[in-house]
């Protein structure tokens, strides 16, 4: 998950020229995913277990290129894995309330910025190709892990590497040890990543929790997409358009 900071954001105060649909979408989808997963329903231990392994990214499975077998099965729970298509659907599943609450509250906050600033389709197309690559950082850091990785961060923090780039001066009304100041995007972004980069080389990576690497991958890769989407000039005719 988006892992909580001593900073946690609120709102931006960086006006968009139109509403960000394609965002609304994606929070609406991964909403949408989390209310059929099985441990809100009457879904057993192995229901769950089998749900999070089918749709998860497991980096021993990507880089074997098989899927793995669960205890108890006989082998394989789901016969139809396609393990590389796990770096997309992965994305879109989350392990409990808070994970995916707080994934989107990062995503609500920024996504609108970057969607407003490459347009509806290429930041669609940005969003999925940085959580693509954040999982193949993930893949490459844990290449013997066999315990399925979820949850939309590594695309976030694709998009939070954007936003920094474009909007290091823009506003954030930030809650900070328990006061509500607004700070500098650089601030909040830039504390958050070297959060990620140092926890995640503290903390031996692979055994579950927090996928530090995915964080730190995808964070990098945002910062360099969003260049190679245009998104200098595109934000010049953006601030145009505001009269900024």
């Amino acid at each position: 998950m988006i892992a909580p900071t001593s900073l946690i954001p609120i709102h931006d105060d960086n006006p968009t020229r139109r509403f960000p649909y394609v965002t609304v979408a994606i929070i609406v989808l991964n909403g949408l995913v989390f209310l059929s997963e099985p441990h809100l329903g009457s879904g057993t231990s192995p229901k769950v277990a089998e749900f999070f392994y089918h749709w998860g990214l497991v980096p021993y499975e990507i880089v074997h290129g098989h899927q793995l077998g669960l205890t108890g099965c006989v082998g394989a729970c789901f016969t139809n894995k396609n393990v590389y298509l796990s770096l997309l659907t992965s994305m879109f599943v989350h392990a409990g309330l808070l994970h995916i609450a707080g994934n989107m509250l990062f995503l609500w906050i920024f996504g609108n910025n970057i969607e407003d600033t490459l347009g509806r389709a290429p930041f669609a197309a940005f969003y999925l190709l940085c959580g693509m690559l954040a999982g193949l950082a993930h893949v490459a850091l844990n290449p013997t892990s066999i315990f399925p990785t979820v949850g939309a961060s590594g695309a976030i923090a694709g998009v939070l590497g954007a936003y920094l780039v474009l909007f290091p001066r823009a506003r954030v009304l930030t809650l900070a040890f328990f006061v509500i100041v607004p700070l500098p995007a650089v601030l909040v972004l830039g504390l958050w990543f070297v959060l990620q980069l140092f926890t995640g080389a503290s903390q031996q990576i692979g055994g579950g929790g927090v996928a530090w690497g995915a964080h730190v991958g995808g964070f990098i890769a945002g910062a360099i997409l969003v260049l190679v989407f245009g998104g200098r000039g595109r934000l010049q005719q953006r601030q145009a358009q505001l009269g900024l």
